[in-house]
């Protein structure tokens, strides 16, 4: 039925009544349009929020963390523009590729203030920035993923962080120049000279030659559009944005978040693996609950709790470590040898602890580029610590019974007992009895009890369990212990 003009004004009441309502309670309005739409305006007497954090670190799980922070507290804040002072020169790809991504989905202008480096990495996360500042001398490219030793890894890799510079620049979208008529669409950022900050390869007339990477200094960067200009602090670029009264908030971490950040750097947690196995490597020396095991138990907390709050691990990935210490532990007290039990847990372990330095987000990608890179970065950082932390506990083993001075001199006994204090030495009598057969008088786990010519004696079976009543045979005497196995 089509209204009629009695019921036109009774209409437009009845929506002015239903504004009015939800501009009373915006907090039940789910669009971020309307919510700007039916905000009260700011009053005259607030000041414009200018949020800075700084980015002058190694680019890792703590910048990453560091940088979440900031962006949601300027959100909360209604920042009108977030400001990155950076001076680092690259790092995880990760942890990089993160931050641009929430760099270039945010709703609050971003602007990038390099004062000295912005490297590598660095590189990337400035381009995803709406707008770049240098101060003179400053750098910025050499965007190359390169390994531990600074040298280039495969190109499966480099054509990954090259689709991403690429990407990175074309999100900032081309400007629309008319020259003598004819309509002429540059990109803003030119996705080239991106990419030539990762390939060598590239060729640009004027830029760069083949065989070079490339790095623009401040004014090469403001000539090709990489730079809107060169300043010598935050409050130059403030202005340039056309802010003149305005509050400056910057981040500041609390003392959890600098815990965190100090627990999930690479060092750290390399160090904190190093005191699991060392823990666990004493504690399997001396069996029962003493302090190699708590010092174990600590440094498992240490490792895994910050990586769980900060959603790298998950609940499975500590499971399977677990797993893998009570395997290993098994093979050593139950299952005499080292066999398919033992390694199970090795690996259990091995897989646990490198999982958990590894976003769980890479396994929603295709498996190749910085998702492998970063498996592949976290994997060796385990076994490395691994692989220090079995010499250093043997290194402290040997230590502990060697020394004869200094601080580990009272931990462990040294002293010799010789007949001629009072002391009786281990009768000797068992090392005749290797070959001799009997039966076992309990259960071999493998410790037990045999009866040989009618003498009990204290055994340890050599291979597997032997059941109580089954023949058995003294292979050898070691130690004040017999060695025995099933007599076939």
């Amino acid at each position: 039925m089509r209204p009629t003009v009695k019921t036109i004004p009774g209409i437009l009441l009845c929506t002015l009544l239903s504004l009015q309502s939800m501009a009373a309670d915006t907090t039940q309005i789910d669009s971020p349009i309307l919510k700007r739409m039916f905000s009260p305006a700011p009053s005259a007497a607030e000041k414009p929020v200018i949020y800075t954090f700084d980015m002058k670190e190694n680019i890792a799980a703590p910048i990453w963390r560091t940088t979440k922070e900031a962006f949601s507290e300027a959100d909360t804040l209604g920042a009108a523009l977030v400001i990155i002072q950076m001076n680092t020169y690259g790092g995880e790809v990760v942890s990089a590729d993160s931050i641009r991504t929430l760099i270039l989905n945010s709703r609050i202008p971003v602007s990038i203030f390099i004062d000295d480096n912005a490297a590598s990495a660095g590189a990337l996360i400035a381009i995803a920035c709406d707008s770049i500042y240098m101060k003179p001398g400053a750098k910025i490219g050499a965007a190359t993923v390169v390994n531990q030793t600074g040298e280039q890894v495969p190109d499966k890799y480099q054509s990954y962080m090259r689709a991403t510079m690429r990407a990175t620049a074309e999100a900032h979208g081309k400007d629309t120049i008319i020259r003598g008529g004819d309509t002429i669409l540059v990109w803003k950022r030119d996705p080239r000279i991106a990419e030539a900050m990762v390939d060598p390869r590239l060729y640009i007339e004027g830029i760069i030659d083949t065989g070079q990477v490339l790095t623009f200094t401040t004014s090469e960067a403001i000539e090709h559009g990489y730079c809107e200009g060169a300043v010598d602090n935050i409050s130059e670029i403030i202005e340039k944005h056309g802010f003149h009264d305005y509050e400056i908030r910057k981040y500041k971490p609390s003392g959890i978040d600098k815990i965190i950040g100090f627990l999930i750097n690479p060092i750290v947690s390399g160090l904190l693996i190093m005191l699991i196995i060392g823990g666990i490597y004493f504690e399997l020396q001396s069996p029962g609950v003493g302090f190699p095991l708590a010092a174990a138990i600590v440094a498992a907390l240490l490792y895994f709790a910050p990586l769980y709050i900060e959603g790298l691990a998950e609940y499975w990935e500590l499971i399977i470590f677990i797993v893998g210490v009570v395997l290993v532990m098994v093979e050593v007290f139950a299952i005499p040898g080292f066999g398919i039990t033992g390694i199970a847990g090795a690996i259990a372990i091995v897989t646990g602890l490198t999982l958990s330095l590894v976003d769980n987000v890479v396994f929603d990608r295709e498996f190749t580029g910085a998702g492998l890179s970063a498996l592949m970065k976290a994997l060796s950082l385990v076994l490395v610590s691994l692989f220090l932390g079995l010499i250093f506990s043997l290194w402290t083993a040997n230590k502990l019974l060697t020394s004869s001075s200094g601080a580990l001199s009272n931990l462990s006994l040294r002293s010799v007992q010789v007949t001629d204090e009072g002391f009786i030495g281990v009768e000797t009598k068992q090392k005749e009895m290797i070959g001799m057969t009997g039966i076992a008088h309990t259960v071999l786990r493998p410790s037990g009890k045999v009866i040989i010519d009618d003498t009990i004696y204290d055994a340890k079976s050599e291979y597997g369990f032997i059941e109580k009543g089954e023949p058995v045979r003294v292979i050898r005497y070691e130690t004040g212990q017999l060695y025995v196995e099933k007599d076939t």
